[in-house]
């Protein structure tokens, strides 16, 4: 049996997409012990409110937290692609599939919430003979 030297913690980990973002959400129930009653989140290994400028978009990432009253939960988001929003929104969807995980008697109430509803929405590719996706050229008569 290989032994191994990193010291290992129990997680539970959500994949989250909105748009072309993409987060890989770890949500550890037992979070380090660093004092303080705050949810630990580390985005891209920043704090949560340096990753993201605006309070909105750290109240969106955050915003399935609420239906769970653990003490102290660590949790680290791995964000790619897309835009500051598109990317809060996917880790939005990637923790709440984290706490299914953790516990499945949430996914009632994370679902009517609307926190596990992936969004569909992407950007309409631009057509032929087109300026943009439907805007047409501007018609002359002459």
């Amino acid at each position: 049996m290989i032994e191994k030297t990193k010291n290992e913690e129990k997680y539970f980990e959500g994949l989250g997409r909105r748009k072309t973002a993409r987060a890989r959400v770890r949500f550890y129930p037992k979070g380090p012990q660093r004092g303080g009653s705050k949810v630990e989140l580390v985005v891209n290994e920043k704090p949560l409110h340096q990753y993201f400028p605006l309070k909105r978009l750290e109240r969106s990432a955050v915003a399935p937290l609420k239906l769970i009253s653990e003490e102290k939960p660590a949790i680290t988001a791995k964000v790619s692609g897309g835009g500051l929003t598109a990317q809060a929104e996917a880790i939005t969807l990637g923790l709440a599939r984290a706490l299914v995980k953790f516990r499945p008697e949430l996914k009632k109430e994370l679902r009517a919430f609307g926190y596990l509803t992936r969004d569909p929405r992407m950007v309409e590719r631009k057509k032929y003979g087109l300026k943009k996706a439907r805007r047409a050229p501007q018609w002359r008569k002459r």
